[in-house]
């Protein structure tokens, strides 16, 4: 008797046909993990829309003039812009397993050598290729120092912060350098359509952020390197080159940056974009970027850049100081922190063990 024959002769002497197998159970959207960006993100418009009302409740005479609040709206959003572009390149580069704190010296850099007199006389073009080419170049030295160096980013990225600031202090010799250039300067003034240059800039590098990160190559690389980097290499993946990469793509931010805060001052120093390497990591974090890498998106961190402009926009407007932002600001990023640890599966286990809930009866 073949084995099919042995079957069906068993299936006839229990009397019924097998089970069917159990149809799998649907995930209701607040508990499925591959909702967690959008519920984060979800969140983080909760939270501008929170501070919103926190304004019109300090300041009803200026929200409720309709004007006043698209006006500051704006600004919200031009004073995010720079800030917004290197934080997503600080997005790739901790999603692929890095960190770089060199990012507010590299702003500096490129912008005193953009406005260097030198520079300043080959017009726009050459000022605006000599800072992308500034960051372009210390991100790659960044990459090398990493990748080829063996060295743990945080240090590799912290001695060029110092380097930058040297280089750059020397370059302007402690100096303002005031830009001239009509085209540049102008950045900050136009707006087309109602909104302003800088914004749009901020858009269009996201944008293109976007489809790097989500729909090419370079981006599935870049999640695989930074999950589980040996597993890369053995699938094949050039990791050292890919993080000489990521660390480019993050100077070529500060380049474009460099640009945006040189149009908005008219000027560049040394002592520019200060602590902006604080502000663009904890976008990144409480936008949902893992610091462990492997995990991160870019509508998630440009969220977390309006709601530290929003938050900084809200101090002005309440005439607090400055250290309550700072101190604000970090409690922020160690709520965002602690909240990357935490999933809803430990909440409800932590629930029924404790008699919270009922358990789910078997079947």
């Amino acid at each position: 008797m073949s084995v099919s024959s042995e079957q069906k002769v068993d299936n006839g002497a229990v009397g019924h046909a097998p089970h069917p197998a159990p149809a799998a159970q649907k995930t209701s959207w607040w508990k499925d993990e591959a909702q967690e960006s959008t519920r984060r993100n979800l969140g983080l418009v909760g939270v501008l829309l929170a501070l919103f009302a926190i304004g019109a409740f300090i300041r009803p005479d200026l929200y409720s003039d309709a004007d006043w609040v698209v006006n500051n709206i704006m600004v919200i959003l031009t004073q995010a812009a720079a800030i917004g572009v290197i934080t997503v390149g600080m997005t790739f580069v901790i999603i692929g397993g890095g960190i770089d704190l060199s990012v507010g010296a590299l702003i500096a850099l490129s912008g005193v050598w953009a406005t260097t007199l030198a520079t300043q006389s080959f017009g726009p073009v050459g000022m605006i290729f000599t800072a992308v080419a500034v960051g372009i170049g210390a991100g790659l030295v960044n990459g090398a120092l990493v990748a080829y160096g063996k060295l743990v980013p945080f240090i590799a990225t912290l001695a060029m912060l110092v380097a930058a600031r040297g280089l750059a202090a020397q370059i302007s010799g402690k100096q303002t350098q005031i830009s001239t250039d009509t085209f540049i300067n102008s950045l900050a003034t136009t707006r087309p359509l109602g909104i302003p240059m800088l914004v749009i800039i901020l858009l269009v590098v996201a944008g293109l952020g976007w489809v790097l990160l989500n729909r090419t190559t370079f981006g599935r690389r870049t999640v695989a390197i930074g999950g589980n980097p040996e597993a890369a290499r053995l699938a094949g993946i050039n990791v050292r080159g890919h993080t000489m990469l990521l660390y480019a793509l993050s100077g070529l931010c500060c380049g474009i940056a460099a640009i945006m805060l040189t149009s908005l001052a008219t000027s560049s120093q040394a002592a520019a974009a200060e602590l902006y390497e604080l502000d663009a990591i904890a976008a990144a974090i409480i936008g949902g970027t893992l610091l462990s890498g492997g995990r991160g998106t870019i509508v998630g961190s440009l969220f977390g850049v309006i709601v530290f402009s929003a938050i900084t926009n809200l101090f002005a407007i309440a005439n607090l100081p400055t250290e309550v932002q700072n101190m604000v600001k970090g409690a922020i990023i160690v709520v965002a922190v602690l909240l990357q640890q935490v999933r809803f599966s430990s909440i409800t286990q932590f629930a029924r063990r404790h008699g919270l809930t009922r358990a789910k009866p078997q079947t």
